[in-house]
């Protein structure tokens, strides 16, 4: 019988060391974030600025064990590396950021802190919490910034890091800050630069217009961020409900709803003498005539139904956009509206922004790939002998970019039928489980129902429902084929 060689310990390190060195790295970053919020509780003397305190130090005290061990390692990180990377940042990251949730006044479960945490990281805006409005105003913030940093490092990601791994068809967005070599990071630098710059400065547009608009500092600080972040989470149970009886809050947060699931590339380019590049991008184009036709079909249901039209066109246009964009904002229960309505929300919450951008869902280039292979297999139906190329945004779609759509999109249900079927077993009715398995894979927030509609929450969901949600989260989050891929055999081969 053959002998098994294990590999040796100096092997193991050399190979995850500079992985273990760039969490370290982006720990350092969360746990700098997490200062601001401890400075405004120790202002207000508030209870909670003690475990947030606590918080921050063991998050200190991790990055410097793990600096000192890693401190001569080069940075040199190749696709495997880059693989583990990405899910282990996201993975860690919602779990140190759970800690002062867990620990403050909240006095959440571990499982009720994590999924909290990881709904916000991921910027889905699912929550456990209520009575929010309760909350300290340290804490409220913290969940804002929380769905910020999520926002902005899955614009990194979709720029930067997926193109690279050729991860779900991703590559038809090549950037040159995606055509790594060997040396990863000084490769992302100028375009990390500058997508930073156009994300604060649409936040910092947000939040002076909500608070111009009337909200209170804090709520108009917290929606500026959770609202360019596609995220979700606001400072009232009742979500934007609270701020139903005024319109133009609503007609603003839908603005900048769409402004943040637009690609960030796309802002830069205009930015720098192109102003026309948004309207000729192709995923833009669809999104937009998408959201005006549905917002148009649903608004005439309701001015049949006897609703007033300028109160039928704002609830429909705000409540459109945020699942659409897979914020997950909601002014009032749509549910209620009607069949249609709810059949109308479902459907739109597989759908998500455009690629590059910080919302979630399928994304919409990979149904307007989907409907140009449809139509090339019909025309090779009329035309036995034709030879049809496909081409999206200028570019041609290669068998790889069709192949990673393909892969995707298949992968993608079967991770929402794998979940609504876990959830089913755990005693939840089909509704919830389907919607809410979607809801996570899609980083939407609501579901349909009444447990988890947009009327409710999900905290009364069962501890292993809430574990299982999370992993759809971070999964749908992370393009799914990232996750898969670690699973597999070949990968851990050499």
């Amino acid at each position: 019988m053959p002998s098994i060689r294990l590999p040796r310990m100096e092997q193991l390190a050399n190979d995850w060391a500079p992985v273990l060195k760039v969490l370290s790295m982006l720990w350092l970053v969360l746990a700098l974030f997490m200062v601001v919020p401890w400075l405004v509780l120790v202002v207000e003397s508030d209870p909670d600025s003690r475990p947030f305190g606590l918080s921050i130090l063991t998050v200190l005290a991790l990055v410097g064990l793990v600096w000192l061990l890693t401190r001569r390692v080069e940075i040199e990180l190749k696709p495997r590396q880059m693989f583990v990377l990405t899910t282990l940042s996201w993975v860690t990251i919602s779990g140190l950021a759970s800690l002062p949730l867990a620990l403050g006044a909240p006095q959440l479960s571990f499982t009720d802190a994590v999924f909290e945490s990881v709904s916000a990281i991921t910027t889905t805006g699912s929550t456990v919490l209520v009575g929010i409005e309760r909350l300290s105003d340290g804490l409220k913030l913290w969940r804002g910034m929380m769905q910020w940093l999520g926002g902005v490092g899955i614009i990194v990601m979709a720029i930067a890091i997926l193109p690279f791994l050729k991860v779900g068809g991703m590559r038809l967005f090549h950037t040159e800050s995606s055509d790594w070599s060997e040396k990863v990071m000084p490769r992302t630098g100028g375009i990390a630069k500058a997508t930073l710059l156009v994300y604060f400065g649409l936040s910092m547009v947000a939040i002076a217009c909500y608070w111009l608009a009337g909200m209170l500092p804090l709520d108009a600080v917290v929606h500026g961020m959770t609202s360019i972040a596609t995220a979700g989470f606001a400072n009232s149970d009742a979500s934007f409900g609270a701020y139903a009886e005024q319109p133009v809050i609503l007609w603003l947060a839908s603005l900048f709803m769409l402004c943040g699931t637009l690609p960030f590339v796309l802002y830069i380019r205009a930015l720098r003498g192109s102003p026309k590049a948004l309207w000729r991008d192709q995923q833009v184009r669809g999104l937009l005539w998408l959201l005006l036709m549905v917002i148009a079909v649903l608004t005439a249901y309701q001015l049949l139904r006897g609703v007033p039209a300028f109160e039928a066109l704002t609830q429909v246009s705000f409540n459109v956009v945020s699942i659409v964009t897979t914020t997950g904002y909601a002014s009032e229960d749509y549910t209620q509206w009607s069949p249609l309505a709810v059949v109308v929300f479902f459907y739109l919450t597989f759908v998500g922004g455009c690629s590059g951008s910080t919302s979630g869902g399928l994304k919409i280039f990979r149904f307007q790939i989907a409907m140009l292979m449809l139509l090339n297999q019909l025309r090779s139906l009329v035309h036995t002998h034709g030879v049809f190329s496909q081409r999206y945004n200028g570019s041609v779609l290669t068998d790889d970019i069709v192949r990673g759509v393909v892969a995707f999109s298949f992968f993608y249900f079967i991770t929402i039928a794998g979940l609504a079927t876990g959830l089913a077993v755990m005693g939840l009715d089909l509704v919830t489980a389907l919607t809410g398995a979607t809801t996570a894979v899609a980083n939407v927030g609501p579901g349909l129902g009444n447990i988890i509609g947009p009327a409710g929450n999900f905290a009364t969901l069962p501890d292993a429902a809430k574990w299982l949600l999370s992993l759809g989260m971070l999964m749908g989050r992370l393009e799914i084929l990232t996750v898969l891929v670690l699973f597999t055999p070949m990968f851990w081969r050499k």
